[in-house]
């Protein structure tokens, strides 16, 4: 994906904003020194065989998950899912495993049977081209047959590089825009910047280009800078996987290569913003002419990366971290330009690698997935094939999946719950007693413009100009980045779409927009465990009616809250409401802080924040909506559980996971968002929870009522 938006599972999944309903200005850190570790993560994968598929009954969650001999006062996670977590293995070719994927495994094998589908279309029509993208990259003998050849003409434009001047072209000319800017896991690319094309921070009626440090092939700066014998050992093993795959491209000198490449991404990662100040957008907004470039940032040829990326003529940039950038345009001039060749000729090989014989495939492979990801086995061809045609023509597919598997009915009674937590959380703002009317009466503007849309847009993308050869993978992937890349800078000067989709409907995930002020929920999260038209009201509002209430607070989280009704970014906030709410969030990010899912890593409650707040803001609101939704009758008792105790049931459900060691240490430095086993934990700070399961003092997850964070 590539959009400035909010996403609910991380990587870029996203949920964001608030709490239950009275800020408390007196929120202490609500988790005192010797309670940090209640909700188990659940790191490793267990030595056992695979889990059964779980059994819903009537009322909608899986009762056969969950572990009734654990308190839930102690470890909620554990009493909603301890069986699932003890008997579920993670697959091989996994680094994680949970409620997502369960449903992404789902949707790969509809997309599959799908895509698999068009290999009869008509000739040049947008199905054939989806059929012909996944052949193309099932065409192993094809591939092998080409060897590195596909990789000659970007890598001779390289080889030729001997002045400055030319490596600006270079660099402009790979340009892409590959970045969300205020998607936590998209935040950054491997490209020297990331370009986001979005709606204006002043200006929401208008595009802006939004420049983004880049540059770093490791997942973050302190993979490069961290002093410690984990990070040196991946630092020495990127080396020599850089060496290896300049060897298979037909470089000689590899060693010494790999040493360049690596000392000057170093440097790069020096000049980077680390993760909490770059989701600051309050420090992201700077607006560039396009004329000063050259004196605000020297050192790279400006005039000449600007009119190779098809830029130069445009007045004006949105600088997101300025010293990065002035860092890297300085390490343009000061650095060997045979350093940079060897940098640009390894990330070319290293991007196209998916496209390249067996022995790319397998090094990336190697690296990637095992050394940062902890996977031991590389996934089936097929899924990484439908991967591929989902990333190029998302939406294409997405008109496939939505004509065979999202009825009418799904999409009437998801847009009814949407409709009914919208207003629950209307009602909260009319209630809350904190806030004053000045305030109020602008957050209430913001609920009354907020669009929500569901399943599928309403306007499918045009793949016309798109051009798709089959039998030419690694063509193909190259023409639809470029193809992707063109269309968002054509949106420079042209009025502002605001119905556009930034997720397919295929995807298990949903997003808010805070510049659009706008929701979205993809038809593939609208099935159970999220959603169910035949389950208890209770375990749907628990679970999807949560999601919901989560996108919708991402307008009012740290971020969200920043935009105005229109989207602009701009102040909206009386001073001293703005100091409550955000005493708020401090005190939910020292909760946070003090989880500690590895022995020598804690959560960042900074980093997460905007997703914590959206988490218990959310399940708050949807709470409230689920009890309108009874319309004064008590809700009826099923297999011995009250609805309340089904509410929190089905939320504690969505959040179930485990995760390969690797994969939780990078995901605990890179991702805005918290583990699930931490998400779920965030119903300690709602009254109603500590009714419906007796939650006592002294247990594991209790907090005193001044301790519950509240904000909206």
């Amino acid at each position: 994906m590539t959009h400035p938006h909010r996403r609910f599972t991380g990587a870029r999944h996203v949920l964001v904003s608030a709490c239950t309903s009275a800020l408390l200005t007196s929120c202490a850190s609500s988790t005192s020194a010797e309670k940090p570790e209640a909700p188990a993560a659940a790191p490793q994968a267990a030595p056992v065989a695979s889990a059964p598929k779980p059994t819903y009954g009537t009322f909608g969650f899986d009762l056969a998950g969950m572990d009734r001999s654990i308190t839930p006062g102690n470890d909620f996670n554990g009493y909603a899912n301890g069986t699932w977590i003890k008997q579920t293995e993670i697959p091989a070719d996994r680094s994680s495993y949970s409620s997502f994927t369960t449903l992404t495994e789902q949707a790969d094998q509809r997309n599959r049977q799908l895509i698999e589908g068009q290999n009869q279309a008509a000739e040049g029509s947008e199905a054939r081209k989806v059929g012909d993208i996944f052949a193309s990259y099932m065409d192993e003998a094809a591939i092998e047959a080409r060897g590195a050849a596909p990789l000659k003409p970007e890598l001779d434009r390289i080889a030729a590089i001997s002045q400055r001047s030319q490596l600006a072209t270079v660099l402009g000319a790979s340009l892409r825009a590959d970045v969300d800017a205020l998607n936590m896991g998209d935040v950054t690319t491997d490209r020297l910047f990331g370009l986001w094309v979005a709606e204006d921070f002043n200006e929401p009626s208008r595009y802006a280009p939004y420049l983004l440090q880049g540059g770093l092939w490791l997942p973050d700066r302190d993979y490069y800078l961290v002093d410690s014998p984990r990070f040196a050992e991946v630092r020495k093993s990127y080396q020599a996987h850089i060496a290896a795959m300049l060897k298979l491209a037909g470089f000689d000198d590899v060693e010494a290569r790999a040493g360049r490449v690596l000392a000057l991404e170093r440097k790069m990662a020096q000049t980077h913003w680390p993760q909490v100040d770059t989701r600051d957008v309050s420090k992201a907004n700077n607006p560039w002419p396009r004329a000063e470039f050259a004196k605000r940032a020297p050192g790279l040829a400006w005039n000449e990366f600007f009119n190779a990326a098809g830029l130069g003529e445009h007045p004006q940039f949105i600088v997101w971290q300025p010293s990065a950038l002035k860092g890297l345009s300085k390490l343009a001039q000061s650095e060997p330009l045979q350093a940079w060749k060897d940098y640009l000729a390894f990330h070319a090989v290293a991007r196209g690698a998916a496209s390249l014989p067996k022995a790319f495939v397998d090094e990336s492979f190697a690296f990637n997935g095992k050394t940062l990801s902890g996977v031991p086995t590389q996934r089936e061809r097929w899924k990484r094939g439908v991967d591929a045609t989902n990333h190029f023509m998302g939406e294409a597919v997405g008109k496939l999946y939505v004509a065979k598997y999202f009825p009418p009915e799904v999409k009437a009674e998801a847009d009814a719950m949407v409709r009914n937590i919208i207003t629950a959380f209307d009602k909260r703002i009319d209630a809350l007693t904190w806030m004053s009317p000045e305030t109020r009466t602008r957050a209430k503007q913001k609920v009354s413009t907020l669009q929500a849309s569901i399943g599928h847009p309403e306007r499918w993308r045009d793949y016309s100009g798109l051009d798709i050869v089959r039998g030419d993978a690694y063509g193909n992937a190259e023409r639809a980045t470029l193809f992707e890349y063109h269309r968002n800078v054509a949106k420079l000067g042209k009025p502002v779409d605001r119905q556009e989709w930034y997720m397919v409907p295929q995807l298990v995930n949903a997003l808010n927009s805070p510049q659009q002020n706008s929701i979205i929920f993809p038809a593939a999260i609208l099935q159970p465990p999220f959603f169910d038209a035949n389950a208890d009201p209770a375990v749907n509002y628990g679970a999807i009616g949560a999601v919901i209430g989560h996108e919708i607070v991402h307008s009012f989280d740290d971020v969200g809250a920043k935009f105005d009704a229109q989207g602009k970014l701009e102040n909206w906030w009386t001073k001293e409401d703005e100091a409550k709410f955000q005493a708020a969030g401090q005190a939910l990010a020292a909760q946070y802080n003090a989880y500690r899912p590895l022995p020598d890593l804690s959560v960042n409650g900074e980093l997460t924040l905007g997703e914590n707040i959206a988490d218990v803001a959310g399940v708050a609101v949807a709470y409230d909506a689920y009890q309108l939704s009874l319309g004064g009758k008590p809700a009826p008792v099923i297999d011995g559980f009250t609805g309340d105790q089904r509410f929190f049931l089905g939320f504690g459900q969505v959040w179930r996971g485990k995760y390969r060691e690797p994969y939780l240490r990078r995901i605990l430095m890179t991702d805005g968002h918290a583990p699930g086993p931490y998400r779920a934990a965030t119903v300690r700070n709602l009254d109603a929870w500590y009714n419906a399961f007796e939650v006592q003092p002294g247990q594991t997850l209790f907090l005193t009522p001044d301790q519950r964070v509240r904000i909206w």
